[in-house]
């Protein structure tokens, strides 16, 4: 099910003009099925008080190929999805996949979307610098829009972790700056 209401990203003027280094945020999962609503979750609170300048949130549901135009529109994209890997429940990984192999192996219900939609953006050479945020679940629950307490606990962990990425890329960009500015003085 996808959200059609934020399938808009936030947009003003400086949003209308391409920046140097875009970046969005992109919760996935199926609201109504517990903690495989993970990403949505954390999408849905960010979203409400977004704490992160020149960055858009988006509640993709399950949306698969519909979210292809956001990849494209986008350089960077951070995913937060379920995952059914076995791992203890509330586990947080960081994965940087290039390749739908670099996909973990048991995604959430929609993970077939998701997988596909990369190898349609290596296809078309247009594939953003992705960063996939995972959440290990026990299960697919039955419908509720509820998270585990399990799950719940580690939502501050998970924006915390998002935040620091995002640190460490301003970090980055800015280093990156200063070492062009001294090639260009030299």
């Amino acid at each position: 099910m996808i959200n059609i209401k934020h399938l808009t990203p936030k947009t003003d003027k400086k949003a209308n003009m391409k920046q140097q280094k875009s970046t969005l945020i992109l919760g996935i999962g199926n609201y109504l099925m517990g903690d495989e609503g993970i990403g949505v979750h954390v999408a849905n609170i960010l979203e409400k008080n977004n704490p992160f300048e020149g960055v858009d949130i988006l509640d993709g549901g399950t949306g698969g190929f519909h979210l292809l135009e956001y990849f494209e529109k986008y350089e960077h994209v951070i995913l937060v999805d379920a995952t059914l890997d076995g791992n203890i429940p509330g586990t947080i990984r960081q994965i940087k996949p290039r390749f739908a192999k670099d996909f973990p192996p048991a995604m959430s219900t929609h993970d077939i979307g998701l997988k596909d939609m990369i190898c349609a953006m290596q296809i078309l050479g247009n594939i953003p610098e992705i960063d996939l945020f995972v959440v290990s679940i026990e299960s697919i629950q039955q419908q509720g829009i509820e998270l585990t307490p399990e799950i719940e606990a580690v939502v501050p962990a998970v924006i915390e972790r998002i935040r620091e990425l995002l640190q460490k890329n301003i970090e980055t960009v800015q280093l990156s700056l200063s070492e062009t500015a001294e090639l260009l003085a030299v």
